[in-house]
């Protein structure tokens, strides 16, 4: 019988590596999955590359993760934001590596990975410093249709830790509004993917027409209780 429920977050989070690639959802505190987050400081895993939107907001959740010594090199598109001081501090002592993405960029890198496309062709970039490797060479560029472009590689994960809102035994997500975001892609491009869900559905109670990540694309989901973010969302039972 196929059932991917964990029991505790801890359980959801066994295995993951140290050096592991770890994707993790959210965009600003929309969709970010903070308890896995917690519970990946508390499991362990260090000298991690970190894939997200941004770099952390204030000092919990992926800024926590930063604060606590376990990442070596961050990707994202935004890793400067008013509270983004952990990131700050790390990245002007030199204690992290940062690989700057544009959004757009990012996101298709993620979805190509899932459907394994091998690179792509974009325009972004082309002409900036975001065009050129991390040792200073020049990016592979083609000009098409008379347009330059600037040839860009997949990023794969190793883990991907996602917020959905619904979720079933076999793994079968829904998510909420703009919680979403980079959720779907990123569970395509990782080998292990660990959702978290504020309700689990009887199994055949999901509308099939509704499911955006299908079972198949999710190594374990467990179940975390709703709270109120920074940002707002849902607030906290009076």
């Amino acid at each position: 019988m196929i059932d991917k429920i964990a029991g505790s977050v801890a359980e959801a989070l066994a295995g993951v590596q140290d050096g592991a690639t770890v994707l993790i959802g959210g965009f600003g505190t929309a969709g970010i999955p903070g308890e896995l987050i917690d519970g990946l400081i508390t499991q362990g895993a260090k000298d991690l590359t970190i894939v997200n939107n941004n770099a952390g907001n204030g000092e919990t959740g992926l800024a926590a993760l930063l604060k606590a010594g376990r990442v070596r090199k961050i990707i994202c598109s935004f890793p400067r934001q008013a509270d983004s001081q952990v990131f700050d501090g790390l990245y002007r002592a030199g204690k992290i590596e940062l690989e700057l993405v544009p959004q757009g960029n990012l996101a298709e890198r993620l979805r190509a990975a899932g459907a394994g496309i091998g690179a792509f062709f974009t325009p972004t970039g082309f002409g900036t410093e975001l065009a050129k490797n991390a040792d200073g060479s020049p990016k592979e560029t083609r000009r098409i249709d008379g347009r330059d472009y600037v040839l860009e590689y997949p990023i794969h994960g190793d883990v991907a830790l996602i917020k959905a809102e619904r979720g079933d035994r076999f793994g079968n997500l829904t998510y909420r509004k703009a919680a979403r975001n980079f959720g779907p892609v990123m569970a395509t491009a990782a080998r292990f993917t660990v959702a978290s869900v504020h309700e689990l559905a009887e199994l055949g109670t999901l509308d099939p027409e509704s499911i955006v990540t299908p079972g198949i694309f999710v190594s374990r989901i467990v179940r975390v209780p709703r709270v109120a973010t920074q940002a707002g969302g849902f607030k906290a039972a009076a």
